[in-house]
Parts: structure tokens; sequence; C-alpha cells
């Protein structure tokens, strides 16, 4: 992992690595349009804007920044949305979560990514291999996203 105000790139192999990962995609704002499943390298991808939440981890006032980052799923064998319509352009979700569930005996785990608005994505795969990078310069949020138990 790199910090310090830069940009971050993480790797999740386990179910430890990617809560670091679904806890620094909290709030992220994903287009529709940036979402995308390569059946054929069985990769799933998508781009979002993400809260730079480690910049408030110092207990000082914290820059409120958002980044563009990249994502990636690989070893994916299905995809299944619920609640997405992928032909309204400027569609956007905002991503709550990202959580493992144990898969069939002898595959890889069911990932699903959990959106408002009862919206998720749920990835079948033969193995957690997850990357997260961060790309572009952060740019000022307008405020920090807030939720009814903070």
């Amino acid at each position: 992992m790199t910090s310090g105000g830069g940009l971050l790139k993480l790797k999740a192999v386990d179910a430890d690595d990617l809560q670091v990962i679904a806890g620094t995609l909290q709030d992220a704002i994903v287009p529709v349009l940036d979402i995308a499943y390569d059946a054929a390298e069985r990769r799933f991808i998508f781009a979002a804007n993400r809260f730079r939440w480690e910049n408030t981890l110092d207990g000082g006032t914290p820059d409120q920044e958002r980044i563009h980052c990249g994502v990636t799923f690989d070893n994916v064998v299905n995809v299944q949305r619920r609640g997405i319509d992928r032909v309204k352009p400027g569609t956007f979700l905002n991503l709550l979560t990202i959580t493992p569930h144990e898969g069939v005996t002898g595959q890889g785990p069911v990932i699903e990514l959990t959106f408002s608005g009862e919206a998720a994505i749920r990835l079948e795969t033969a193995g957690l291999l997850c990357h997260l990078e961060d790309f572009g310069e952060p740019w000022p949020a307008q405020r920090q996203p807030q939720h009814a138990n903070d």
C-alpha cells in the first residue's frame, strides 16, 4: 500500500485484504457506463471517484478530497446485476460496501458489491484477486460523506 497523500495501490487476496479495499471504496461514486465484465479474460472492472478516507485517519483536520481509481476483480466466472439499468447514460451508483461470501465447495468466494437504492453486483469467482489503483490528481470534496450512525 502506498499513501501519505500519494496515490493508493492496493491488492486483496483474502477477506481481510478485501475489507481494507471495501473501506477505501465506501461512498465511491461509480458511473454505470464505467462498469465492464470481460468474460474471455474473466475480469470485472470499474472506475470510480472515491472519497479519500485515508486523509481522515490522523486525527487532525482532514483534507476532504476525492480521486479517481480503477478496480479490477480477476478470476470472475459469472456476474449478476440487480437494480442496475445499464442503458441509461449518466446514471451513477453510490457504493456502500463490498462483501465476500463462501462460494460453492471447490470454488472461490462470491463477492457482492452493494450500492444504495438496493442495487447490487454479484461476482462468482474461482479465487479472490482484487486490485485498486488511484489515478489522476485529487480534487477538493464539497463535504465528507455522512452516515446515520456518524
